[in-house]
């Protein structure tokens, strides 16, 4: 696996589909879990509550499935690494499956995989399967189908 998926224009990323890079690992503590509660006004129990949660389903606080996916620009930072872009917009999701509860203090990194590119009017749109691996345990926290816009230098 390279550390970045690597194309010297969007155009070039035609040439690198299948591709994958993982980047490095990322600690969601308990602080953050809080601060994505306040954020969204999702205050439930599983997320904030140590001593209920210790008996619960997970046997500890776990991290918002949301909040593991909002951290994708901070998992998949650098994997994607395209010069003469003048900027990658978010253009969307096709599809988000959350596997594995995240429990508080757990590590987790993103595998991306590039696999699809479409040329479009105003760039290139590019498909991104994101894995969400947790340390020590088989199955992920989520998978992402992403998808990118990537706009050329001579566009903007």
């Amino acid at each position: 696996m390279s550390t970045s998926i690597t194309a010297a224009t969007p155009a070039g990323l035609a040439d690198v589909v299948g591709q994958r890079a993982t980047g490095d690992w990322f600690r969601i503590d308990q602080a953050r879990i809080a601060a994505f509660a306040d954020a969204t006004e999702d205050h439930q129990w599983i997320h904030l509550d140590a001593e209920r949660a210790a008996a619960g389903p997970f046997g500890a606080t776990i991290a918002h499935g949301y909040l593991t996916l909002s951290l994708l620009p901070r998992l998949t930072r650098g994997l994607l690494d395209v010069g003469g872009t003048a900027m990658i917009v978010n253009y969307g999701l096709d599809e988000v499956r959350f596997l594995q509860p995240v429990v508080a203090g757990s590590r987790v990194r993103a595998t991306s995989e590039l696999t699809s590119v479409d040329d479009t009017a105003r760039g290139v749109r590019a498909g991104v399967t994101v894995t969400v691996e947790i340390d020590g345990t088989e199955r992920p926290a989520l998978v992402a189908r992403t998808i990118a816009l990537l706009v050329p230098q001579d566009a903007a």
